[in-house]
């Protein structure tokens, strides 16, 4: 039971970030979503941060663990959203956006992750 109110408590902490994030966001470039292009790198790298952490010789609990990655991240990320405006920039036929949006947000995502690990390392 702790467990799921702690992925409670923190996915609703993350989707409130999220929703302020992409509402202050969403409209500086009418083609990309910079809001939620934001939410999920900065989730990404959150996640390899936490998941390096928590390898790293026990620095988080399992309790903190499932908090920030199961809770913060999946209530912050959202793939759905992503998809979706993928979709509406298709159906507006905007082909180079699309791309744009969709290569870039899984090329830094991953690189976010990567760099998560990286600075867990640093950690001492």
């Amino acid at each position: 039971m702790k467990q799921l109110l702690l992925v409670f408590l923190g996915g609703g902490i993350g989707s409130m970030f999220r929703y302020l994030i992409s509402r202050t966001f969403n409209d500086f470039f009418q083609n990309f979503y910079l809001g939620t292009f934001i939410v999920n790198i900065i989730g990404c790298l959150i996640i390899g941060l936490v998941f390096g952490l928590s390898l790293k010789n026990n620095f988080l609990t399992q309790n903190q663990t499932l908090l920030l990655t199961t809770g913060f991240c999946g209530g912050f990320t959202t793939f759905s959203t992503f998809a979706f405006e993928n979709h509406s920039l298709i159906k507006a036929e905007e082909i180079l956006h699309f791309s744009f949006y969709t290569l870039s947000s899984i090329t830094l995502g991953i690189l976010a992750v990567l760099l998560g690990f990286w600075l867990a390392k640093l950690i001492h």
